[in-house]
Parts: C-alpha cells; sequence; structure tokens
C-alpha cells in the first residue's frame, strides 16, 4: 500500500522538576539546601530511513512521545535526562506543523536528521534559590513541559523526470520499457493507482529517475480523481515528459489534451507549469490521422517546446528521447521545493514569560506561560515561597498589570487556577 499524507501527535519530553531538599548529615549542623536539578525532557527528532519508501507505518501508530526527564533529589543529585525520539521517515517526507502549515522540515537529503521539538528544560533545585536572605527555600523550580504538537508528514517522491498525460496515454509503457520497473499495464483508464518510479541508464553511464505520476485529468487541481493526491509528486521534478497519444484510437485531440493538462498544473502551482516540458507523442505505430500529430508540432512549436514522436512498442523516437532527456538535466539545477525562508526548522520553547489578564465573573482571571511556570516552582504553604512568589510576579509585571486593569484589595484573582485575594 502507498500512503503519502498522514496526520501524527507528537510530543517531546517533559523535564523532570527540581528538588526541595535540605542536608542532613551527622556532626553538620544546618547543612542547607541541596536540592538537585530534574533532568531535561528528551528532543524529538525526524530523521531519513533509505530502506522506506511509503508512510504506511504510520497509519497504525499515531502517537509519538519522547521520554520525560526524571526529578531532581537530594544531595545535588540531578535527574537523568529523557531518552531522545528518532521518528524514521521516508527520503522526501515534509514535516509541517497541522495547525498552521507551517514547514518544519524537509527531509531531501539522505542521512539527513532534523530536530523538530525539543524537550522541556528541567527544574531547578531549591539549592539555587538560597540567598543571604533566605537561606532555607522550601521551593523549587518545575520541569518545563515538553512540546505537543500535531503534525503532517507529507512524501513527495524524490524523481529527475516526471511522466504526465492523460490516463491509458502510454506513461506505464514507456516506462517499463526504459528502466526495470513494472508497473501495471491494461488497455482501461486508471490502471496505475500509486505513482511508480524507475531509473534510467544512459549509454555513456549516467542515469537518472523518472516517476511515472497517474491521477492527473480534467478538474485534478481541483481534487478530482486522484489527481489532487499526486500532483505533489512533480513538484520535486526537474523536467517534465507530457505523454500525449497521437494514435486518434480513442478520439482523443492532442491539442486540446496538451492544454487541459497544463491549465492543471498551473491552477495547482504557478511554479509548476513553468518548469521545463518536453512533449512527447505516444502510440506513433498507431497514428491514424497524421494531421493532429502536425498540428501538435506546431502548438510545439509556439511554446518553444521539444517534441519527440515515440513508440514504445517499436522502439521507434525512444532512444533520441532518452539522449536528450539526460542531456537536457545536466542543465537544470535541482528544485527547490520550498524556499529556506519558509522553512521553521525546529520550535523553540518560549524564552518570554507572557500572561493575560481577564475578568469573568466578578473574578481577574490571570493566565499564561509565564505565571505557569512562576505557579511550579512554589510552596503556597510556605512564607518564604509565597515571598518568592510575590517577587516573581512583579518581576513578571503582572501586579503591576493588574493595577492598570482597576483590581481593588479584597478583589478574587486566579492566577493559574490558584485564587487567591488582592491586598496592594
Amino acid at each position: 500500500m502507498f500512503t503519502d499524507y498522514v496526520k501524527i501527535l507528537v510530543k517531546s519530553g517533559d523535564g523532570g522538576d527540581g528538588a526541595v531538599s535540605f542536608r542532613r548529615e551527622k556532626y553538620v549542623a544546618a547543612g542547607g539546601p541541596d536540592g538537585g536539578d530534574g533532568g531535561k525532557g528528551g528532543d524529538v527528532y525526524f530523521t531519513v530511513d533509505p530502506d522506506s519508501n511509503t508512510l504506511v507505518d504510520f497509519r497504525y501508530k499515531k502517537k509519538f512521545r519522547a521520554e520525560n526527564g526524571k526529578n531532581g533529589e537530594g544531595a545535588r543529585r540531578y535527574g537523568r535526562g529523557g531518552e531522545d525520539l528518532y521518528i524514521k521517515v521516508p527520503l522526501g517526507t515534509i514535516i509541517k506543523d497541522a495547525e498552521t502549515s507551517t514547514v518544519l522540515a524537509d527531509l531531501c537529503e539522505p542521512g539527513q536528521t532534523e530536530l523538530v521539538f525539543p524537550g522541556g528544560r528541567g527544574g531547578k533545585g531549591n539549592s539555587h534559590f538560597a540567598t543571604s536572605t533566605r537561606q532555607a527555600p522550601h521551593f523549587s523550580q518545575g520541569g518545563e513541559k515538553g512540546i505537543e504538537k500535531e503534525v503532517i508528514l507529507e512524501l513527495k517522491l524524490l524523481a529527475d523526470v516526471g511522466l504526465i498525460g492523460f490516463p491509458n496515454v502510454g506513461k506505464s509503457t514507456f516506462l517499463s520499457t526504459v528502466t526495470s520497473a513494472t508497473p501495471k499495464i491494461a488497455d482501461y483508464h486508471f490502471t496505475t493507482l500509486e505513482p511508480n518510479l524507475g531509473v534510467v541508464k544512459s549509454e555513456y553511464g549516467d542515469s537518472f529517475v523518472i516517476a511515472d505520476i497517474p491521477g492527473i485529468i480534467e478538474g485534478a487541481s481541483e481534487g478530482t480523481g486522484l489527481g489532487l493526491q499526486f500532483l505533489r509528486h512533480i513538484e520535486r521534478t526537474r523536467l517534465l515528459l507530457h505523454v500525449i497519444d497521437v494514435s486518434g484510437i480513442e478520439g482523443r485531440n492532442p491539442v486540446e489534451d496538451f492544454n487541459i493538462i497544463n491549465n492543471e498544473l498551473k491552477s495547482y502551482s504557478e511554479k509548476l507549469s513553468t518548469r521545463t516540458q518536453i512533449i512527447v507523442a505516444s502510440k506513433a505505430d498507431l497514428i491514424q490521422d497524421e494531421e493532429q500529430y502536425n498540428e501538435l508540432v506546431k502548438l510545439a512549436e509556439e511554446k518553444n517546446m521539444k517534441i519527440f514522436k515515440i513508440s514504445s512498442v517499436t522502439g521507434e523516437g525512444v532512444k533520441e528521447l532518452l539522449d536528450f532527456v539526460s542531456k537536457t538535466l545536466k542543465t537544470l539545477p535541482k528544485e527547490d521545493l520550498i524556499e529556506i525562508e519558509e522553512i521553521k526548522k525546529v520550535y523553540t520553547l518560549e524564552e518570554k514569560e507572557e500572561f493575560t489578564i481577564n475578568r469573568e465573573n466578578g473574578m481577574w482571571i490571570v493566565e499564561g506561560p509565564g505565571v505557569e511556570r512562576i505557579m511550579r516552582r512554589v510552596n503556597l504553604d510556605d512564607n518564604e515561597s509565597m515571598h518568592y512568589f510575590h517577587k516573581s510576579l512583579d518581576r513578571l509585571g503582572v501586579n503591576q498589570a493588574l493595577k492598570k486593569a482597576g483590581v481593588k484589595d479584597g478583589d478574587t484573582v486566579s492566577i493559574d487556577g490558584w485564587e487567591l485575594e488582592w491586598y496592594d
């Protein structure tokens, strides 16, 4: 089964919590705080698997989680870091944020590995919060949460040449003739239900990869048939061979077919419509009306395109076509599927501590990653910890923002779910 589009849930590891501990040792008075730090959560990497060519495995496993970091312990013992998670995908896979469609990574090189979601930082133990005036802190820092996102894996085949054209025009037969690929071939439409790849080796010793792209018909760019599903696979190709049946057996008009397919390419991608294209007039051994072929030749001249008249059965024109393709490829740069600036290589944990203040049912609601991290550091039953808590809110700007919003003495303020009474 060929699968080229899946959606999965990925989560990097949470950081371990810092420890609240005090040194207690015989003959050592007032040993002081010695809580160790929590371990860092595991990172999530995507890496190219050379033995895979489909995303079918992700149809059955949808959730991937890196290991959490371990909590710190007394005697300044640090928690162990969580094990990193490596997710193997086929060459040519793009990873996107399912919510925003932001491209997180494009794995288009053999052996490529990309860090996509870093693990959460480990929390600091109470030994870090000791000062000359706060010698026995009864609080530590909680570990930072990892990143949990739904991502899209989209496979775009890596081929030098893409075969395009209506069904049953001879694409699969041509591929089987010039490569060792064995696509299903029959005398009816939509024989090919998944892309087929083949390697052409020229007499000069060089080689290139051809992909037979099925399902491109009128309306394909809008989802008709299988076209939209497979159009993505020709985005990476450097050269397009537009195969057109000129035999006249099915009553098709070659010029009309050319225009319809190119309109679909343009509707799907403006960039794709400008890709270098060679017209391949197939089934030359069965031509019933030379006039239609001549019209196609005129069209090729108008479009400044090269045209080859071939027969995959008799071999007519095939060698000349392959020689020209081989020479043309040497002049064409590899296509960049995505502009570099569009790729967000890795999600980063937010450094800036932000918060929001809203009023609901007479209560002030303070939420956001900044206050959440502060709340994870405090022990509300400890006076020193509460003093640290209020200073942290002041540094973050929460107190000032509440005053500006109109908070009054005696008002209830909910901070990350904890309800407190406000007094200035």
